[in-house]
């Protein structure tokens, strides 16, 4: 096959016909669970300033250190393409005024971020998520909202075996005590880390908790739990919870070194997995976030309490596609429209524009002249209608109606197509 002169950045795919309804379904689908819980429709820009991931993400994290797209303008601006949501939002939320809003403010954002990684199954340097931001609350009742939110959207996609792992990560009263057990259990252990965890354990020793290397993870099995060394106000937070996830019986376990790969986050922290996917060794989360009380402050604002998550919209739609299920077919109009000759096709056009005026769904192939081609195509598309305009028709202001289903046709006045239509597909 002959290379082309042009192709997509690597990582960077094209989303082909076959795949919208995919992202479409998902899309309305977490749009309408968004909708329910309150949550009201917010974008930002693709491009941001480099120093708000910087300052908001965590500069010791592997977005900020590895990741980020960003370039310098021609003015001079440093700008950087959106590795993930919760910044831009937040400086929205300050920029808008919207901290003066009735709290607490609940806003979802969906749309294409930006993470220079290397491209393999279900990663890409350009994908998609759906995010969801609860801002101007501590009360543990809306972590827990959050995690319905998410959870829900992939109950109704019908995702199996779900469940949810989280944790507490603590907040700037218990987590110091912590760091320093950590580190001072890793030390003695630094040699068998892998080398961005040597890195991570003097930047940021949480980051190694984080790690997916096997031998990392194996030292850190072993390592203190944070949820042991949690303050009162953390404690009482995390526990209160757990309670409400048993309330609502939702699938948890306890993850006692989920951290996330974000400095922001406090407390409560979790992931949404699919238990099916591990049983094929993939583990990646479908969805993720927590609590972050102290973003909103550092970013220049007040005090706020704030909560939110992400789901990554290609992990997911990799697994529908697994299943092949119906609904994720393309779908066709229950009517075709076949043309015969100029003469027809003129009139083919304008009789298109009557049906879309009714709100009639209808196909056609305006292009091809065979007859036989025509109706092979509505066989394909499994219409239950066809409609057949030849120039005879055209002549006799007629058109010629056949059910696919019945092998049965006749022939009607022009002029009465549009009723006769709506009459036949009430009764569908």
């Amino acid at each position: 096959m002959t290379k082309l002169k042009f192709q997509r950045p690597t990582g960077m795919p094209d989303i082909l016909p076959a795949d919208q309804i995919y992202f479409e379904k998902v899309l309305r689908l977490a749009e309408n669970i968004g909708d329910f819980y309150g949550f009201r429709k917010i974008d930002t820009p693709l491009l941001e300033e480099t120093a708000l991931y910087e300052k908001g993400t965590g500069l010791t994290t592997d977005i900020v250190q590895k990741q980020m797209f960003s370039l310098r303008t021609r003015g001079g601006d440093n700008l950087t393409l959106r590795p993930e949501f919760t910044p831009g939002i937040i400086r929205a939320y300050l920029e808008h005024g919207l901290n003066a809003w009735p709290q607490p403010v609940k806003l979802y954002a969906w749309g294409p971020v930006f993470r220079y990684e290397h491209p393999q199954a279900g990663r890409y340097r350009q994908f998609h998520q759906f995010n969801a931001e609860v801002i101007g609350t501590s009360n543990s009742v809306t972590d827990v909202q959050i995690i319905q939110l998410f959870f829900n959207i992939l109950n109704d996609l019908k995702l199996k075996k779900l469940v949810i792992e989280v944790n507490s990560i603590g907040d700037s009263a218990c987590r110091p005590y912590y760091k320093k057990l950590l580190i001072s259990y890793l030390k003695s252990r630094a040699l068998g880390l892998c080398v961005d965890c040597r890195r991570r354990l003097r930047e940021n020793p949480l980051r190694v908790l984080d790690c997916k290397e096997a031998k990392c993870q194996e030292i850190v099995s072993g390592a203190p739990q944070i949820i042991d060394h949690l303050c009162d106000g953390c404690r009482r937070h995390f526990k209160e919870v757990l309670e409400i996830l048993d309330e609502l019986e939702l699938p948890y376990r306890l993850s006692p070194y989920l951290v996330r790969g974000l400095d922001y986050y406090t407390k409560t922290v979790f992931e949404i997995k699919s238990e099916e996917e591990a049983e094929n060794k993939r583990t990646d989360a479908l969805a993720a976030g927590g609590r972050y009380d102290g973003l909103v402050k550092l970013l220049g604002g007040p005090d706020t309490g704030a909560v939110g998550g992400a789901l990554g919209v290609e992990r997911v739609i990799a697994l529908l596609k697994a299943k092949k299920r119906k609904e994720f077919q393309p779908t066709y109009p229950p009517i075709f429209l076949v043309q015969l000759g100029f003469l027809a096709r003129k009139r083919a056009l304008k009789l298109l524009e009557e049906f879309r005026k009714n709100k009639i769904p209808v196909s056609e192939c305006l292009e091809k002249d065979s007859l036989k081609a025509q109706l092979k195509l509505a066989d394909k598309q499994g219409v239950r209608y066809t409609l057949i305009l030849g120039q005879k028709e055209v002549l006799d202001k007629t058109i010629i109606i056949r059910d696919m289903k019945a092998g049965s046709q006749e022939t009607v006045k022009l002029d009465k197509i549009i009723k006769e239509m709506q009459k036949r597909l009430k009764k569908l």
